[in-house]
C-alpha cells in the first residue's frame, strides 16, 4: 500500500471523472446500454443487458473494454475496425446525453476551487475525451480542469486501455512532470483505485455519489483495493488536506 502523501509536498490531485466529479454513471449507462445492445445484435448475439446490470458489473471500465468482454463472453471475437466504429458511436451518443442531463454542483465546485488554490487539478479517466468535454462543460468544471489537464485511457495512450490498468495514471504523472509520490488520486470505483494504486499513487476513495445504502460495502471494497482513506464528500477531502497544511 502506498503512503499517504505529505500535504505540503503534494503537487497534484489526479481525479477520476465519472461518478467522482459528477453523477454521470447512471445516465451514461442509460445511453450506453442502448448502443451496447445494438452492437451485440450486429454480431448476431441475442443476449441483452440492462443499464442497471452494466452499471453494477462494468463501472470503471470504458466501452471498448466492455464491448470486447461481452462479445467474448458470448463466444464472439470483434474485428478492430468494427470495434472502432462502435466505440465512436457510443462516444457520440453518451456525450450528447450527458451534456443534456448533467448540472453544476456547488458541493463539488466550491471544495475544488479551494483545493485548486494549493494543488494542480487533473482528470484521469477511462472515458473518452469527447465524453469528458461534454461532462465538464455541463457541470461547470471546464475552467478548473481544462482540456490539457485531462487524460483518457481511451484517447490519451498509444494503445487504448481501461482501468484497472495503471497506464493512464502513469501517463498523466509523466505528462504533468510530477513524481507519483507527490500526487494523490481520488477514485469512486474499485477498478479506478486499483489502477492508481498499481501506478504507485496514494489514493483516496470517494463516496460522494455512491448511494447511501451501498456506501459501507463500497468503503470496504475501496479500502481492500488499497485506498488510504475513504471520504464521503469533497468538503471532507478539502478539510483533510488543507487543515493539515494550516496546522503545519
Amino acid at each position: 500500500m502506498t503512503a499517504w502523501p505529505d500535504p505540503d509536498r503534494l503537487r497534484v490531485l489526479l481525479l477520476d471523472a465519472d461518478g467522482n466529479l459528477f453523477p454521470s454513471e447512471a445516465p451514461a449507462f442509460d445511453a450506453s446500454a442502448e448502443v451496447t445492445n445494438q452492437f451485440l445484435a450486429s454480431l448476431g448475439i441475442e443476449e441483452r443487458y440492462t443499464p442497471e446490470y452494466l452499471l453494477a458489473t462494468t463501472t470503471g471500465k470504458n466501452f471498448r473494454t466492455t464491448a470486447v468482454d461481452l462479445a467474448a463472453a458470448n463466444g464472439v471475437q470483434v474485428a478492430p475496425t468494427v470495434l472502432d466504429d462502435w466505440v465512436a458511436e457510443e462516444k457520440k451518443v453518451v456525450s450528447a446525453h450527458l451534456g443534456r442531463v448533467l448540472r453544476p454542483d456547488p458541493a463539488v465546485l466550491e471544495p475544488l476551487r479551494r483545493l485548486a488554490g494549493h494543488y494542480r487539478l487533473a482528470a484521469v479517466s477511462s472515458s473518452a475525451l469527447s465524453r469528458l468535454d461534454a461532462s465538464f462543460r455541463a457541470t461547470g468544471l471546464a475552467d478548473l480542469i481544462p482540456s490539457e489537464c485531462r487524460y483518457s485511457a481511451e484517447d490519451s495512450l498509444p494503445t487504448p486501455t481501461s482501468k484497472p490498468d495503471p497506464a493512464v495514471y502513469l501517463h498523466a504523472a509523466e505528462q504533468l512532470g510530477v513524481p507519483v509520490g507527490q500526487a494523490l488520486a481520488v477514485e469512486d470505483s474499485v477498478p479506478g483505485a486499483q489502477s492508481a494504486v498499481a501506478a504507485g499513487i496514494a489514493t483516496a476513495g470517494n463516496l460522494t455519489f455512491v448511494p447511501v445504502p451501498e456506501r459501507d460495502e463500497r468503503r470496504q471494497a475501496l479500502t481492500g483495493a488499497g485506498a488510504e482513506v475513504v471520504i464521503e464528500s469533497w468538503d471532507e477531502l478539502s478539510a483533510l488536506l488543507l487543515d493539515t497544511r494550516i496546522r503545519s
